[in-house]
């Protein structure tokens, strides 16, 4: 591309962007700098001093009625990984007797992507009954997720279910939501997801503070459904 054209394309705003000429103008650019950092860390720091406490291993978590597992994407029709290991740690809960009734929460937006379905099928080769496990196909981020359950599900108590670098965020939103309870963060290798998934929750705790404010609609809302409720009485009557 010509210079000519190259400047053309450039915005005329970007153009006008010169490093400071004076100490005075480095000041206050390294001011600006760090201020802007202190606010976008705010979020993740309101995540941490607000849920925190209530994080705990699975062994030592109270007991509560329901456990809610977040989705965490398919690979060939089945359970990445990381959502394998969260479901792993729903039906030990459930062993334990730490709960009785799990809601898995995730993504059936579209024909052939079925993620409660998976999930149910994996807790069934984990020793869950069926008429325990509840499913929700529409929670589609964290946010719906908890919003659904408390609306859609009658769920007022969980542990939650996630990794631990997405738990605490779990906990400020269905908090928000109205869900009260624990969570259970599941541990995992150091790896390359885990870093990026670490990073990726700096930036999501923005958007998490600004549901935890402002409490949107989840994208799909609907009737009030009794799987809870049946799943915690036995009763296939109940409403």
């Amino acid at each position: 591309m010509e210079p000519g054209r190259i400047r053309a394309a450039v915005p005329a705003a970007l153009r006008r962007l010169r490093p400071p000429r004076t100490r005075r103008g480095w000041r206050r650019l390294l001011r600006g700098a760090m201020i802007c950092s202190v606010l976008a860390l705010l979020p993740a720091g309101w995540l941490q001093v607000s849920a925190d406490s209530r994080v705990r291993a699975g062994a030592d978590v109270p007991a509560e009625p329901v456990a809610v597992v977040f989705g965490a994407g398919l690979a060939d029709g089945k359970p990445t990984p990381y959502l394998a290991h969260r479901l792993d740690a729903g039906a030990e809960l459930y062993r334990a007797h730490k709960v009785r009734a799990i809601l898995v929460t995730g993504d059936n937006s579209r024909t052939g992507y079925n993620e409660p379905g998976a999930m149910l099928r994996y807790l069934e080769k984990k020793g869950v009954p069926a008429s325990k496990v509840v499913l929700d196909y529409a929670g589609f981020d964290t946010w719906d997720s908890c919003s659904r359950a408390k609306r859609i599900f009658g769920v007022n108590r969980a542990i939650l279910v996630s990794q631990g670098f997405h738990i605490r965020r779990a906990l400020a939103l269905c908090d928000a939501a109205g869900v009260e309870g624990y969570g259970v963060g599941v541990d995992e290798p150091h790896d390359a997801t885990w870093f990026y998934g670490g990073a990726r929750e700096v930036i999501a705790a923005s958007k998490a503070a600004l549901n935890a404010a402002v409490k949107p609609d989840p994208a799909f809302l609907g009737p009030r459904e009794p799987g809870v409720t049946r799943a915690l009485t036995g009763d296939p009557a109940a409403r």
